[in-house]
């Protein structure tokens, strides 16, 4: 019996080797890295440390707010006018359009006076609403709010701010349904809530 002859295994050629890229190639590949590299490592140091501040000035802002609740409110001829100097009246409880009454006073002087407030406090709104026009919103002792009304404009204040008694917040203008009336500030205090009338709070001037 003839023994049975294996035929002949191919011949395997050897794996082909993938293109190398050119050098122009790796150049701008390395190139490319390094861009994406460099932009991420600008927003960690730009994002980060402003994400950074504004938290801490949050955190800052409710502490000082939760001590400002464990100090006493307003007393009788013991916060300082807006605008000191000028004539204080009375005009709590006045009539006003579309049955209201007025919640406040208000203080008359020339265009652009500086307002300044009354109290301690920290600032919760600086913005504008229909009535008010421009106003800011200081949270003082024990969490009154003192509102500031028909401001021309702000001073250089944001939310959360800390303000001192006599820190300048805006300035006299006649905005929102104040238009066309003499320039004044409409000042009002809010406690739990509710208006009170501010002016036997205030100290009148001499």
């Amino acid at each position: 019996m003839m023994p049975s002859v294996q035929p002949p295994l191919p011949k395997l050629s050897p794996p082909s080797k993938p293109p190398q890229p050119n050098f122009l190639t790796r150049i701008f590949s390395i190139a490319m890295r390094a861009m994406v590299l460099f932009a991420l490592l600008f927003i960690v140091d730009k994002v980060i440390p402003t994400l950074k501040w504004q938290t801490q000035d949050f955190v800052v802002a409710k502490w000082k707010q939760v001590t400002l609740l464990q100090l006493e409110l307003p007393v009788e001829n013991s916060l300082p006018s807006p605008l000191p100097g000028q004539r204080l009246a009375d005009t709590w409880g006045a009539a006003r359009s579309q049955g209201r009454s007025h919640e406040g006073i208000d203080i008359f002087a020339e265009r652009g006076t500086p307002i300044q407030t009354t109290t301690q406090g920290v600032i919760s709104k600086v913005g504008e609403n229909t009535l008010g026009g421009r106003v800011v919103v200081v949270v003082g002792p024990s969490g009154a709010g003192h509102y500031y009304a028909h401001m021309e404009d702000y001073a250089d204040i944001e939310v959360n701010d800390w303000v001192e008694a006599g820190d300048i917040i805006g300035y006299v203008g006649d905005s929102g349904n104040a238009k066309g009336t003499p320039p004044h500030v409409h000042y009002g205090i809010y406690i739990k809530g509710s208006a009170v009338n501010p002016y036997p709070l205030l100290i009148k001037p001499e």
